[in-house]
This record gives structure tokens, C-alpha cells and sequence, in this order.
């Protein structure tokens, strides 16, 4: 699931090709105008770009080139036809991801643009692998509260373990923090520590990234590919939202934990590991097995370790440190003195139920480093910063259990995306929440409601 610009002259093209891969979950932005698409390419907007070579105006070398020019490392693939195929293969030399000749099928495009996420998200994990090797910030539990002193205690007595950890805690709380933790502190830190998204890719090239294929196995594998268990091997393979894994896939991943074995996709030699697993999930992972959405043999096998994450407004001791510790950091990045906090500000965030935990204190003090002039960071200020949804107590602490709380939730999202217009980052960004865990919720009420509608046709 990924956030698609498509750039192209022909509205008919464009229309088809909106369709064909909203259809996959993904968020299709379209534009005629290839100076109008680069505004929004240049502000972030998008995680894929396709884009026509000949395009009045500007073509789509010219747009590549814009793009790199200024920051953007987004894939492109270009749209060619016959006759200019030469001219894309150049643009590829230029940095281009790929490019599809017209006319093209629909499971060509989606194919070619899943494997420009893949990359992408690969590229993704790859820098932030690296930044928490070389900058020690990334890397700090900030805290001294109660739970965050039993969550290091935790992590000391379990990190010498080899048995699977599942980490489970709302998003924005840090799993991923933690998980990386344990493994630093494991015998295994010398050793890798890869990590994949689960919910990011599709059901087939989940299998691959996981298990790795033979040349030849699919459409597309043009190579021999090692799977994330094959390249951890020695180390530790962080399973980021495992609860979205398919349920075809959640039979191998149990083989593997159990047996510590599994076959490439198109071969039929075992191969054995050695892997220590991290899994994470924002998900009630008691509920989904009860609601048959995943395994509970796998559910056992993963829970081996629990770690619960605890959310911010259960430990709010911490907001003034986390609140100083961001201000720093982002003031050290720009080399302007860090922003003073009034009381009255501090009163507002203190009592804040910050339902996107510490990921958004820490937008709203990299948002504060950047706005404020007058390096005061006042109560006027923060208020209109502060989500509706987090001023009183929660929606998660108020109604237990789950089903209930889930449909206030549905109702209060739904409301937002018609507030805006059905722009998922700016609903995001209202509710306090990931773009991605927008997304995640969508495709599952989408595909709850088609449950829905298919067992009421079977009983009529």
C-alpha cells in the first residue's frame, strides 16, 4: 500500500491507471500537468511516481531530473511507447526505476510499482539500519517513570533469551525502538537485525521477501533472491505488524519458529536457520485470533516473550523529559538554542492524552523547532496543535471492550476523511495517527464488509 503519482497528458490514461491501482489499496493522486505534479513530488507527497516520457511542457527526464535536484528519492517509472524505448533506457541510467512500454496490462503496472515499493521501503530500512548504528540518539529509551523503568528491567532479563518476543503496544510508542534494544543487548548484536513490514507488501512478495525464490519462480524473479530468514541468519529478524500477515503465510511462518526450516519459493531444498524473532503488532492479537484473523498456534509461538509497550498517557511523568529531549535533539539539527517551554504550555501537554503517543509529541516539538520565532513555546501556541480526540481521557480507557471502542473509532475516522475530502495523509494528521495506519484500518473494514455481504448472499 503506497502513495502513487501518476503524470500524464491523456486523462483516459490516466482515469485507468487511478483505477487499477486504487483498486490495490494504494492512494492514487493524478495530474495533467507535469509542473503541477512537481510541486506536490517536492513537498513529500508521494512513495512511487509514474510518469509519461513525452509530456508537453516538460517530459519525464526533465521531471527526473527536477526530482533528484531537489531531495527526491521516490522511484520513478516511466510510460513509453513503441519507438522511444531508447530514450527511457537512458532516463533509467539517470536513476529511474523502471519503465513499461505502452499499451501494458494492469497486472504488469501493479507488478512493476510493487517492486518499486519494495525498493523503496528497502532503501527505507536500509538508512534507518544505519542511522541507528551511527547517530546514539536514535537509539535512547528517554524516561524515568515507573513503566519505563520496568520496560528496561524487561528488556535486561529477556534480551539474553533466545526464544521469540512479540512486542505489542499502540502505534506511536516505540516497538521498534524496543525491539532494537533487545537485540543490542542479546549475544547476537554482533550479528544482523533485519527487519520487514509486513503490512507494506502483497501476499507473493511477502513469501519472497521472507523465504527468498529461485530465478524463475514468478513473473519477474529474474534472479536468485535471498529471504529475510536467509540474510538474518546468526542474528534477529524484526517482524514489524505481524498481525497483517496472510493466513497462507502464517502456516510457513510457524514451520520456520518450530522447526527452524523452510524452502526458497520455486525450490524444494530445506534450508535451516538459525533466527531469533521479534514480532510487533498494534493490534489486540487475543481478539484477532478470537475474530479467526490470525493463528493461535502462531499466536503461542510468537508470545513466547510478551513485552507490553505502555502509551504516553500512562506515563506521563515522562512528557517534560521527552518534551526537552526532542527540543534538544531538533535544536542541535538546526543550530538554533532549543525552545523554552512556558508553564502553561507544559500545564496543556501534561494533560494532553496523546492518542499518537510519543510519535507525536515528538511532530509537535519538531513542528515547534521550525515555527516558533521567538524561542518561547507558549500555550496559544500548542493548543490548536493538540487533537480533539486526545483532551479528555482517551476512547481506548473510557469503553472496553474492543467492539465498542472499535465503532466509535470507525465513526470518528470516517468523519474525518469526509472532513477532508478523503485526503488520507491530511486525516492522518488530524487523528494524530500514521498514514499507514490509516490505511490498514481501511482495507480491513473494506474487507470485513465484503465477509459481510458474502455470507449474507451464501444464507439467502
Amino acid at each position: 500500500m503506497g502513495r502513487i503519482c501518476v503524470v500524464d497528458d491523456n486523462e483516459m490514461l490516466r482515469e485507468s491507471l487511478s483505477e487499477t491501482l486504487t483498486r490495490e489499496d494504494h492512494s492514487v493522486s493524478t495530474f495533467a500537468d507535469p509542473i503541477e505534479a512537481l510541486r506536490a513530488i517536492r513537498a513529500g507527497m508521494f512513495d512511487c511516481i509514474i510518469t509519461d516520457l513525452k509530456m508537453p511542457g516538460m517530459d519525464g527526464v526533465t521531471l527526473l531530473r527536477e526530482m533528484r535536484s531537489a531531495g527526491c528519492e521516490a522511484p520513478v517509472i516511466l510510460m513509453t511507447a513503441f519507438g522511444t524505448v531508447d530514450s527511457a533506457v537512458a532516463a533509467m541510467k539517470l536513476g529511474a526505476f523502471d519503465y513499461v512500454q505502452k499499451p501494458f496490462d494492469a497486472d504488469q503496472i501493479t507488478l512493476v510499482v510493487e517492486r518499486a515499493l519494495q525498493t523503496a521501503a528497502l532503501r527505507s530500512e536500509n538508512e534507518a539500519l544505519r542511522r541507528s548504528l551511527t547517530d546514539g540518539d536514535e537509539r535512547e529509551m528517554v524516561g524515568d517513570s515507573m513503566a519505563m523503568r520496568s520496560l528496561r528491567d524487561t528488556i535486561e532479563r529477556i534480551a539474553g533469551s533466545n526464544n521469540t518476543v512479540l512486542i505489542q503496544g499502540e502505534s506511536g510508542t516505540g516497538k521498534e525502538m524496543i525491539a532494537r534494544a533487545i537485540h543490542r543487548a542479546s549475544p547476537r548484536a554482533d550479528k544482523p537485525m533485519l527487519c520487514l513490514n509486513c503490512a507494506a507488501l502483497s501476499a507473493n512478495l511477502l513469501e519472497s521477501e521472507l523465504f527468498g525464490h529461485e530465478r524463475g519462480a514468478f513473473t519477474g524473479a529474474d534472479r536468485l533472491r535471498k529471504g529475510r530468514f536467509e540474510l538474518a541468519d546468526g542474528g534477529t529478524l524484526l517482524l514489524d505488524e505481524v498481525s497483517e500477515i496472510p493466513p497462507n503465510l502464517q502456516a510457513k511462518l510457524l514451520r520456520v519458529l518450530q522447526e527452524r526450516q523452510f524452502e526458497r519459493v520455486g525450490s524444494s531444498a530445506t534450508r535451516r536457520v538459525d533466527v531469533r524473532v521479534i514480532a510487533t503488532t498494534n493490534r489486540n492479537l487475543v481478539d484477532w485470533v478470537a475474530r479467526k484473523r490470525f493463528r493461535e498456534d502462531l499466536y503461542f509461538r510468537l508470545s513466547v516473550l510478551p513485552v507490553t509497550v505502555p502509551p504516553l498517557r500512562e506515563r506521563r511523568d515522562d512528557v517534560p523529559v521527552l518534551v526537552q529531549y526532542f527540543l534538544g535533539r531538533a535544536a542541535s539539527r538546526t543550530g538554533r538554542p532549543a525552545l523554552r517551554v512556558h508553564e502553561a504550555a507544559m500545564r496543556l501537554l501534561l494533560e494532553y492524552d496523546w492518542p499518537g503517543n510519543v510519535r507525536e509529541l515528538e511532530n509537535l516539538c519538531e513542528r515547534a523547532s521550525v515555527l516558533v520565532q521567538d524561542g518561547i513555546l507558549t500555550a496559544e501556541i500548542v493548543a490548536p496543535w493538540l487533537s480533539g480526540i486526545g483532551r479528555t481521557e482517551s476512547l481506548e480507557t473510557r469503553l472496553r471492550p474492543g467492539h465498542i471502542l472499535e465503532d466509535m473509532e470507525r465513526q470518528l475516522i470516517e468523519k474525518t476523511l469526509r472532513e477532508c475530502n478523503g485526503h488520507r495523509a491530511r486525516t492522518a494528521a488530524a487523528l494524530g495517527i500514521g498514514v499507514r495506519t490509516l490505511g490498514l484500518k481501511l482495507k480491513s473494514w473494506r474487507e470485513e464488509e465484503k465477509a459481510r455481504q458474502s455470507y449474507q448472499m451464501a444464507d439467502t
